[in-house]
């Protein structure tokens, strides 16, 4: 099992309903509107890091009013 935070910047005002409909998501385990350089956090997890890739392109960036993403796969060392 891959986990990985993923940061959303999204268009003023939207934070809200992105963090709603993400959390809708298979895989998505939470998604919370924050304060801060990133206006939404999710933590997600997949199979495979392929799989989660293909969430994140798939799924998650196609919600409208997102306007970036940075992956963050959770190592554990």
């Amino acid at each position: 099992m891959v986990q990985a935070y993923i940061l959303i910047q999204t268009e003023v005002g939207k934070a809200s309903a992105v963090a709603e409909v993400i959390a809708k998501i298979p895989g998505v385990m939470q998604a919370e509107d924050v304060t801060g350089p990133y206006d939404v956090i999710v933590r997600a997890q997949a199979d495979t890091v392929d799989e989660l890739g293909r969430m994140v392109v798939a799924r998650v960036q196609k919600v409208e009013g997102i306007t970036r993403t940075l992956t963050c796969p959770v190592v554990h060392l």
